[in-house]
């Protein structure tokens, strides 16, 4: 997550880029972009504006050294001296047309920045910025002729968001240069994280918390729902928030202690942390610290509600754990051969 009160750009770029597997070739500026003030004021939003809610960052990878990566290399030479932004600027467009390695990978517009001033944590740094804009809309323009005014469509980017963009920090900690990317374009998952920027997840507590969560998630609908139906799924995840929120450090065994209250389902939330494991290719801490931000970019995407066949949901507030054992009541219904819910309550809000 950056702040982009005080930040600028120096130098930027437009190049295109083609597809090496139809055979679209790239197409090159040999000059940066002179910004009129208009275009400036609406370009340097539009570039940074999608990094401003991320909560996880990545660090570059490669298989043998870090320093081989080609983006990192070419990254790392900008920031430390940008008399090359012209061609270094070139290789960027090259290795990502490089990675073009099927019909479904896009061509595009790519603007390639030098930022300054980003307030990345409680710190100011410079950054690279690439970008790909992948997809143009129509617009109209007005044109006055002969004493009267027309229209023509016209097709270009629009300033809403960008399909892929990377903001490469000049800050590091202990596994590297931080890395933050947005994706809204998501056809290949491999192109532009795994091929043109060779990248990963840090091992930190957004990515413990993250993963946790994640796990918790499947585990209520492939285990929870199924065998002990809507109500102590969502009671599961409502306590599963909670206690994330009233711990600053999550220890497993703790969780399991507050979390379940049967033996055996604590030995099948066991079972299942191995198999997500090894699926996922992940591993689970015993402990780790607490990511808010991550908890509550996750907290989002839980949905409570028990969804009925009848046409009937009920929604339970993540936010109360127990309402649920209290208000929610489930039952069978031997004259009418169907289960029920009874809710208890006193007004109606």
């Amino acid at each position: 997550m950056i702040k982009r009160n005080k930040a600028s750009i120096s130098k930027c770029i437009l190049h295109k880029v083609g597809n090496k597997f139809n055979s679209t070739k790239n197409a090159f500026s040999e000059q940066p972009i002179d910004f009129e003030e208009v275009s400036y004021d609406l370009m340097l939003p539009y570039l940074l504006r999608p990094f401003t809610s991320l909560a996880e960052s990545y660090r570059f990878n490669h298989h043998s050294n870090v320093e081989l990566n080609e983006i990192h290399s070419y990254a790392s030479q900008l920031l430390q001296d940008d008399t090359d932004f012209v061609d270094i600027s070139k290789h960027i467009v090259m290795h990502l047309f490089e990675q073009s390695n099927s019909a479904q990978i896009k061509t595009g517009d790519v603007i390639i920045c030098l930022f300054h001033d980003i307030q990345y944590e409680d710190y100011q740094t410079d950054a690279i910025g690439v970008f790909k804009i992948e997809n143009k809309s129509h617009f109209f323009q007005t044109y006055l002729e002969n004493g009267s005014y027309d229209i023509i469509t016209q097709k270009g980017i629009a300033t809403k968001k960008v399909d892929k963009g990377v903001l490469i920090l000049n800050a590091a900690d202990t596994e590297g240069k931080i890395v933050l990317s947005v994706d809204n374009n998501n056809y290949d998952a491999q192109y532009w994280i795994k091929s043109f920027l060779n990248i990963k997840y840090p091992d930190d507590s957004n990515q413990h918390t993250k993963h946790y969560i994640e796990m918790c998630r499947e585990f209520s609908k492939e285990i929870m729902q199924p065998q002990f139906g809507g109500q102590e799924q969502s009671n599961f995840l409502a306590k599963t928030v909670d206690f994330f929120k009233e711990h600053d450090i999550v220890n497993i065994e703790s969780f399991k202690e507050e979390v379940f209250e049967k033996e055996d389902t604590i030995q099948l939330f066991e079972d299942y942390k191995k198999t997500y494991e090894n699926d996922h290719n992940v591993l689970i801490r015993n402990q780790f610290d607490v990511s808010e931000k991550v908890l509550k970019k996750q907290k989002q995407k839980i949905k409570t509600e028990i969804k009925l066949d009848t046409n009937i949901q009920i929604k339970l507030d993540i936010d109360a754990p127990d309402a649920s054992a209290e208000y929610l009541e489930r039952g069978y219904d031997e004259e009418k051969k169907m289960h029920y819910y009874k809710v208890f309550f006193n007004e109606e809000g």
